[in-house]
């Protein structure tokens, strides 16, 4: 995919390389301006304002190899996109690579950055490493991790790999383990919760998760590592990739996370911090998938951040 500006520096005509031919067209502008509001896409698209080869079309159309796309200015405020990267934020990202090859990019995500721009946020991790690898011409997220959890972050450097993941995903092909440090503890036996899960928005705007008989199928199964006095390190296994999904069916079960400011008990996080845990506990420890072209079974451990390692050596030393 490759841009070219005309006279108008706002608008962008962009011609579609192999990376993007078969992808419809809405999906396309989507994934391209991840940071607008859908709604204002489909309005650029009814109004006629996109355009493929000068003409009108269709959301679903899918592109084509040397279609030229004109994108008109989507941002309500141009001035807020970052064209830069920090050298800090650069550099953690450099030294965050676990594994990278020609389909594949996976990350040890540092805790406190978000994936991707969003309300608040101008630029993620995403958008970071289009400028800091602006060589690549496809990179796109193959799932996300919330902006306070660390560990493996899985991205694609082609849309066969891409697409390849995302059915691996749907299949639940793909082994996702983490590693979280919860209130209580229940012994030695495995838990597994079979709870759905619904998405809501209170008045604040702040998207929350609860357990709900109209939501979306949610399954967790829960392995105890080691106890603590008023905690239990636990391994989680997730079979669905729901929002929120851990901290939401670890509440449900009365065991929430350490460190959770949105669904965890205001008293244990208290004691957690005073004893020295700074954030969220929880880690996305190891990810396992099928190489999207050799199809070799490949399994990615991120190494638990120090603050946290400090913290449970800290925990055993005083249990």
């Amino acid at each position: 995919m490759t841009s070219n500006n005309n006279k108008t520096p706002s608008v962008q005509f962009i011609e579609i390389t192999a990376s993007n031919a078969g992808q419809r067209l809405d999906n396309f502008l989507i994934s391209l301006e991840k940071s607008v509001p859908k709604s204002r896409i489909y309005r650029a698209l009814r109004k006629g304002e996109v355009r493929v080869n000068k003409g009108r079309k269709k959301q679903t159309y899918k592109l084509q190899l040397g279609d030229s796309v004109r994108v008109p200015p989507l941002h309500v405020t141009e001035k807020t996109i970052q064209n830069t990267v920090s050298d800090f934020l650069r550099q953690q990202l450099d030294d965050a690579v676990l594994l990278e090859d020609d389909d594949l990019l996976i990350l040890n995500k540092p805790s406190g950055i978000a994936v991707h721009a969003g309300s608040g946020i101008q630029q993620g991790i995403i958008e970071a490493l289009r400028i800091t690898r602006a060589e690549l011409p496809f990179l796109e997220l193959v799932h996300r991790l919330d902006r306070d959890t660390s560990g493996c972050l899985l991205l694609a450097k082609s849309r066969p790999a891409l697409l390849n993941l995302q059915q691996q995903m749907i299949e639940h092909d793909i082994n996702k383990r983490y590693l979280t440090l919860l209130k209580g503890g229940w012994g030695e036996n495995e838990k597994r919760i079979i709870a759905p899960l619904q998405k809501n928005t209170v008045s604040s705007g702040e998207r929350m998760v609860r357990v709900d008989d109209e939501g979306k199928y949610a399954e967790t199964l829960f392995i105890p590592l080691q106890q603590f006095p008023n905690a239990q390190l636990t391994e989680v296994v997730l079979f669905t990739g729901r929002t929120h999904q851990i901290r939401v069916h670890s509440k449900h079960i009365g065991h929430p996370l350490a460190g959770d400011d949105k669904y965890g008990h205001r008293e244990f996080n208290k004691q957690m911090k005073k004893a020295g845990l700074k954030r969220l506990f929880l880690h996305a420890w190891k990810l396992g998938i099928a190489h999207p072209t050799t199809q070799q079974p490949l399994l990615i451990e991120a190494p638990i951040p120090q603050q946290l390692q400090t913290f449970i050596d800290k925990m055993d030393s005083t249990a």
